[in-house]
């Protein structure tokens, strides 16, 4: 299971409530991005809201690499917590550090063929 604290720091999470106002997007708009995996999401603090990593969004709503960049971790085994671990973690061979910063800086197919080598 994923320590979310030594991942990403708490005020780095983005309920959903945070997210409309931040994209401007509808509730069901930024839902409907969860249910179809263009973002993801876990349960956290007391009352066990669900919960995005800010790195995830731009100002319009989920960055467009990450949806296909999901789908292969997931298709490789990794869990939810795992996918979100593994963009985050520190990675000096990738531009920006990790494989979020470098997709945000446009490195998507750098990102994805690592991802797919992690199901050798």
């Amino acid at each position: 299971m994923v320590s979310d604290t030594d991942v990403i720091p708490d005020d780095q999470w983005l309920a959903v409530p945070d997210i409309v106002e931040r994209t401007g997007a509808r509730l069901t708009e930024v839902r409907r991005w969860l249910a179809d995996r263009e973002l993801l999401g876990r349960r956290r603090g007391p009352h066990r809201a669900v919960m995005v990593p800010a790195t995830f969004l731009d100002d319009d709503g989920p960055l467009t690499s990450l949806r296909g960049t999901i789908t292969v971790l997931s298709d490789n085994g990794l869990t939810d917590d795992e996918i979100i671990e593994w963009l985050h973690a520190a990675d000096e061979t990738l531009q920006g550090g990790s494989a979020i910063s470098s997709l945000r800086l446009g490195n998507k197919s750098e990102v994805r063929r690592r991802a797919q080598e992690q199901a050798f």
